[in-house]
């Protein structure tokens, strides 16, 4: 079993989060499809990292297994001291509410929802009584407090990032990822969700582990974890 406390080179912090051995084979037909193959390493708290590699190198299906949306075929992934592996859906369910917030390329906003009650879901759903105040303030944070009452259809497209952000960044979770979060957005509003992005994490103090294609956005991370082919080829600093 994965120790959970698994040191690093860089520090003797106990992870964040730790894989090892972690492998993906979808059954096909012809055989057996491998999308990643015995990838491991460990994030410490406060890190920032981004997963790069080419198309189908793995890097999506690596972030749904780190976060608990999918199932490794082989190995583990530890978050925040919880073997995954060890958990039914619903148990995993209950760690991302707990201990995770999310940044999708598409947004993933409810379209029947106003982005104030977008951003009030997590925390309902997390049984808080007073949802409504702090959604009011981070949305207020990220510049869109005019705009509190408008649902997904009648903002832009880096209004409606903002508002996904908000939702991410208002539970503080300790751990957020987040998948090509600039993908669907101009090289203008992109830049600027960037900054955004890092805005919030730094005064957070979040763990921040995010898949990309844009080298700026991999290079404001401190650390990059390249894969080729479903393999671990890199894992360095970017500085």
């Amino acid at each position: 079993m994965l120790d959970a406390t698994v040191n690093t080179a860089r520090s003797t912090t106990p992870s964040a989060l730790a894989v090892e051995g972690l492998g993906k084979r979808v059954p096909l037909p012809s055989g057996d499809l491998v999308i990643l193959r015995d990838v491991g390493f460990a994030i410490a708290p406060g890190e920032s990292v981004a997963i790069v590699g080419a198309s189908g190198s793995g890097k999506s299906t690596l972030l749904s297994l780190l976060a608990g949306l999918d199932t490794p075929s082989s190995g583990q992934v530890v978050l925040d001291g919880q073997a995954l592996s060890a958990l039914d859906e619903d148990g995993r369910a209950r760690v991302r509410g707990e201990k995770v917030g999310f940044v999708f390329q598409n947004f993933q906003l409810l379209p029947s929802l106003t982005a104030l009650e977008n951003v009030m879901l997590p925390l309902e759903l997390r049984g808080d009584r007073d949802a409504e105040t702090p959604a009011r303030a981070i949305l207020g944070r990220v510049g869109l407090g005019e705009r509190l009452g408008h649902y997904p259809r009648q903002l832009s497209g880096g209004e409606q990032q903002r508002v996904a952000l908000a939702r991410a960044f208002v539970t503080r979770p300790g751990l957020l990822f987040a998948d090509e979060p600039t993908g669907n957005l101009d090289t203008r509003t992109g830049a600027a969700i960037i900054e955004l992005l890092f805005e919030l994490n730094a005064q957070a103090g979040t763990t921040l582990v995010l898949v990309t294609h844009d080298d700026a956005l991999a290079a404001r991370c401190g650390r990059r974890i390249r894969l080729d082919a479903g393999r671990l080829a890199d894992d360095s600093a970017t500085a």
